[in-house]
């Protein structure tokens, strides 16, 4: 069974990401990590929540666009400019901060869904893992969404923070376990040299597969079982 990952889709358009999915084959015998930040800045972020909801063979591992999307869970049994201007400092804040982040298009995504549908995106959200940690064939993988803060050799997967599975900006020098894959999204390759412009970044003991579909790149499938790489047309 082919295992592959993706990340940091940003609203991408859903038919184009239903098009990468053809192109590499996948199929419903095969199983997809989704590794965070699905909404936000494009227009179909809520489409591809619903979506990874029923998906039996796909997952979604929260990323930090989610994570700001539950912090402002208040607004989901009603997501209007009402709702908006009865909000106190606190969750205004909490607004804003995500605002800031690209929240307007799933705003507007939000607004089009039933109250009782909002309902079961939060609780989806709610149960997303932070991570996950598995075998292929010899190959051991860690997939989070921006890799591991504050990494220590010692610590266990369940000692790592939130800020450090979510918020997380590794170094292109930083090493982390001999013998383990850490696949995660995040920090945009194009940061770390124009020669990674929407392409991914591989170390000895990590790959950076957010290859900046946020800012026009087109998004990277990466089949972890060979690394063999997929793009969007």
């Amino acid at each position: 069974m082919p295992v592959y990952a993706i990340s940091d889709l940003h609203g991408y358009p859903f038919e184009k990401f239903k098009k990468l999915l053809k192109k590499a084959d996948f199929s419903s015998e095969d199983y997809l990590f989704v590794l965070g930040d699905v909404i936000d800045r494009g227009i179909d972020g809520i489409t591809y929540l619903k979506w990874l909801m029923v998906q039996p063979n796909a997952e979604l591992i929260l990323g930090n666009h989610e994570a700001m999307m539950l912090s402002c869970d208040f607004l989901f049994d009603e997501v209007s400019e009402e709702s908006i201007a009865r909000l106190t400092s606190t969750k205004f804040k909490l607004l804003e901060t995500w605002k800031e982040n690209g929240a307007e298009k799933t705003l507007e995504g939000l607004s089009a869904v039933r109250a009782s549908e909002r309902k079961y995106i939060l609780e989806y959200l709610r149960e997303a893992p932070l991570y996950e940690s598995f075998d292929i064939e010899d190959k051991h993988f860690i997939l989070t969404h921006s890799g591991l803060g504050n990494y220590s050799e010692e610590k266990r997967l369940s000692d790592y923070s939130v800020e450090d599975l979510l918020w997380n900006r590794p170094k292109i020098t930083d090493k982390y376990k001999d013998g383990t894959i850490t696949v995660f999204g995040h920090t945009p390759t194009f940061t770390y040299g124009n020669e990674y412009n929407g392409r991914m970044v591989k170390t000895d003991t990590w790959i950076n597969i957010d290859v900046g579909v946020g800012w026009g790149y087109s998004p990277l499938l990466l089949r972890l079982d060979d690394l063999k790489e997929f793009y969007s047309d």
